[in-house]
Order: C-alpha cells, then structure tokens, then sequence
C-alpha cells in the first residue's frame, strides 16, 4: 500500500492561496475545502493542505511562524525534467510567488526554488534516474 503526504500550511488568505496553488496547475479537492481549509491536489499521492491561521493553530500548541521571516522546513518536490522545474518556477512567479536563488545545476540534478505568496519554500528538481542507481 502506497502512503500519502498531506503538507499542512498555514495561510493568510486561503482565496489568495487556493488561485495561487491552481495557477501552478494543481486542483482543489472540494470534497476536503471549506471556508478554513484547501485541499490541493499535487498528485495521486501528494496534498497540500491549506489552512487558515485559526485552523492551522488548532493543530499545534506552538505559535505559527511568519515564513516570511522564518524558515521552519523546506518542501522538496521532484519533477519529471528540468524544463518542468523552470515551468513550475515561472508559473509560481508569475502567479505572484517569488524567486531568491538561481537555478542549481549539479549535473546530476537541477533544481530550482519559489516560495508561495506566505513564504512557504518549494524545491522543485529534476535528478537523472541513473544517478540514482
């Protein structure tokens, strides 16, 4: 049985952020979205779960941090290319995301990063598959 991976983000406006999220591509599972939570669909086993502050804080005891300012963790997310890293970096930045860094290339591997209009960090790269062997 494959396992899934829900990434829980806080956001300051879930509307800002759902648009955000759906301009890089991905849906919005409705069966799991209301007025303080998002469902994004990154794929079959992937989601990333939008959440309001106030429902984001009914999950930890700690105060939730400005990822603006801070960084808590780092999301890594593999591509099938290296021309699908500069499409989703495009993508994320034209749907006002940023960019702090220019493309790394290792060779082996590319990638890139963007962080989403609450300053949530994404990597996206592509490793060669026989690298990895």
């Amino acid at each position: 049985m494959s396992k899934k991976v829900f990434i829980n983000l806080p956001v300051k406006d879930l509307e800002k952020s759902m648009a955000f999220y759906q301009a890089l591509g991905y849906s919005i599972n409705e069966k799991w979205t209301d007025e303080t939570a998002a469902s994004v669909v990154i794929s079959e086993e992937i989601y990333a779960m939008l959440l309001t502050y106030p429902k984001f804080k009914m999950f930890t005891p700690n105060e939730i941090c400005d990822a603006t300012k801070s960084t808590e963790v780092l999301v890594a997310l593999s591509c099938e290319s290296r021309e699908q890293v500069d499409d989703l970096v495009k993508k994320a930045v034209a749907a006002g995301g940023s960019t702090y860094n220019e493309p790394q290339d290792h060779g082996f591997m590319y990638g890139h990063e963007f962080q989403d209009p609450d300053g949530h960090i994404w990597e996206v790269f592509y490793m060669d598959p026989s690298a990895a062997e």
